[in-house]
């Protein structure tokens, strides 16, 4: 299904613009979701605070209240999240674009490699090492990824260096479970490490292959990407 608000809709509206947008996403992904959100954070509310006016613990009804908007927050969070990956899931760059959300302080470089048939793959840092992520045609990301791999660790050294291939045949990772797959990953390297690690990487330029032939005229040549840092 086709996301009706793009990423810069979302990027250019206010707070409570942002929330309603999100809110139709995840109504158009799931129907139930937003019902089911306002039901358990009512449900919550009137419970503690019907304990609350019956036994006389007055202070069970702002802890309902609070506890009620808190269950609500965290369910309505987790459906637009699965809104999210739903609504990105088999478009290009969509690993990038749960790399660049990802929680902890990660950096974050898209197509650090690439060829000419749009497949690419992206690098992310943190404690666990570095990342190489691939999207595209399986075998050759497969290249891509042993290629980036091969130049990482002459700066890398002994860094561990771990490679996923986004996708929903056998061996790859669904969109939606690229974050959660990450953030599991063992801490290996100490803050400092990670540090250490991003600036011996700036030496190594994006490596992307052009297309042969002339380059038509009157094209303005794309920006590279830059690292970001998340």
């Amino acid at each position: 299904m086709v996301d009706k608000y793009s990423a810069d809709d979302l990027a250019n509206a206010g707070r409570l613009k942002q929330m309603r947008m999100v809110a139709g996403l995840v109504n158009q992904q799931n129907k139930r979701a937003l019902p089911l959100t306002f039901g358990s954070a009512a449900a919550i509310m009137v419970v503690l605070v019907v304990i609350g006016v019956v036994l006389g613990q007055w202070f069970l009804i702002p802890i309902g209240v609070l506890l009620g908007l808190l269950a609500g927050t965290i369910l309505f969070g987790r459906f637009a999240q699965s809104a999210q990956f739903a609504a990105i899931d088999g478009q290009p760059g969509a690993a990038a674009a749960v790399l660049q959300n990802m929680r902890g302080n990660w950096t974050v470089t898209p197509a650090v490699t690439a060829n000419r048939n749009l497949d690419v793959v992206h690098r992310a840092v943190g404690r666990p090492g570095v990342v190489l992520v691939g999207e595209g045609v399986p075998g050759r990301v497969t290249q891509l990824i042993a290629a980036e791999k091969k130049r990482t660790s002459r700066v890398a050294h002994d860094v561990p260096i771990f490679e996923f291939q986004v996708g929903d045949e056998e061996g790859q990772v669904p969109v939606r479970k690229l974050q959660r797959k990450i953030l599991r990953l063992p801490r290996n390297l100490k803050p400092a490490a990670v540090s250490d690690l991003n600036y011996r990487l700036k030496a190594l330029q994006p490596s992307l292959q052009m297309p042969k032939g002339p380059m038509p005229k009157n094209v303005r040549q794309p920006k590279m990407p830059r690292p970001k840092a998340r």
